[in-house]
């Protein structure tokens, strides 16, 4: 029997009722074989990164517990992505109709060409590090620091409660 591992995910949208697909996101995340979804943030409106004029994006983080390792569970959130209508070819920081990241594995760090743990951009983030935060404070994210710690290095500005 395979040891259970939290992982949280980042899930955000910015298409098609993107509050609808987060709550639409949950719910397959929850349904993901050997994974249980034990935890869902407050939803946050937040400013789209970029150079690409878009709408803004609703974003939110999910606490899972899983047996699968890393590269099943990314398996796993693509083809929920591709289920919700999202290219496997499309514009970086462009609109999004379901973007999922995988943010943390347990204390595991992962560097390889398509699969980066803790995910890269997590430290200059304010919209995955607060909806992070308001689920998991005391996460040590490996080699990075304390969730809430990390939230309290950057500011909220263009992200909104919802």
């Amino acid at each position: 029997m395979d040891l259970w591992q939290p992982a949280y995910i980042g899930v955000g949208s910015n298409l098609d009722d993107p509050r609808a697909q987060l709550l639409r996101a949950f719910d397959q995340l929850a349904a993901i074989p050997a994974t249980r979804c034990i935890l869902v943030s407050p939803l946050y409106a937040s400013i789209p990164m970029g150079p690409v004029a878009q709408a803004d994006f609703v974003n939110a983080v999910a606490a899972l517990l899983t047996q699968l390792t890393p590269r099943e569970l990314l398996t796993h959130l693509r083809a929920i992505e591709r289920q919700a209508g999202r290219p496997e070819q499309h514009e970086k920081w462009g609109p999004r109709v379901l973007d999922l990241d995988l943010l943390v594995f347990g204390r595991q760090v992962l560097r390889e060409p398509d699969l980066t743990v803790p995910h890269p951009g997590v430290v200059e983030r304010n919209f995955v590090l607060y909806p992070l935060a308001d689920i998991a404070p005391d996460l040590d994210v490996p080699g990075l620091g304390r969730a809430a710690g990390l939230r309290d290095r950057v500011a909220p500005t263009g992200l909104q409660a919802l």
